[in-house]
């Protein structure tokens, strides 16, 4: 990750390290606006507007908070809004593929399949829950630095993740007996 030294000269005003910064960033940026928003065109949208505000803005970042939540809490809020104006809609995109054999094929579109379905699943959850989740398990963030970045209470962060898992055990049902949706 990025280290303090690199923000400090970012703030600074070097341009070299605020473009090492940023490109640091930028895949952790995207994964998070793809799976709050749902589909690539409104996520790479949400990344590019994450993206500027952090660079025009890199000079009131504190080291009160982790660099990392404080640039999640930017694209959160970011996606959120976006998530409010318009409701998103799946894209899933189709590439061609080459296997050695049938169960190579097989296997690979089970788990094409299970992943369209768990992010589907996610897509389907409230905004909140949605972000929490994609923050504790896509981003591996602690409920500390959830609440930080939601600006929520940790009871708050343990409750919608405590819901969302439930929804998602009821939306995946299927692959919990070792079945295939259908």
């Amino acid at each position: 990750m990025v280290s303090i030294e690199t923000i400090k000269a970012a703030q600074a005003g070097d341009r070299e390290a605020l473009i090492a910064l940023l490109r640091d960033i930028e895949s952790h940026v995207y994964r998070t606006a793809y799976y709050i928003l749902g589909n690539e065109q409104d996520a790479m949208d949400a990344s590019q507007e994450a993206l500027i505000r952090i660079y025009t803005k890199i000079t009131s970042y504190e080291e009160k908070a982790l660099f990392k939540t404080w640039v999640q809490r930017i694209v959160t809020n970011i996606c959120i809004d976006k998530f409010r104006r318009t409701k998103p809609s799946v894209s899933i995109d189709e590439h061609e593929m080459v296997f050695a054999s049938e169960q190579d094929v097989e296997a690979a579109v089970l788990r094409k399949d299970a992943a369209k379905d768990i992010h589907e699943a996610i897509e389907r959850l409230p905004e909140h829950h949605r972000a929490v989740v994609v923050l504790r398990y896509l981003n591996d963030f602690s409920y500390n630095e959830i609440a930080d970045t939601l600006n929520l209470p940790i009871n708050t962060v343990k409750s919608y993740l405590f819901r969302a898992r439930h929804q998602l055990q009821g939306m995946l049902a299927d692959y919990q007996k070792g079945g295939v949706r259908g």
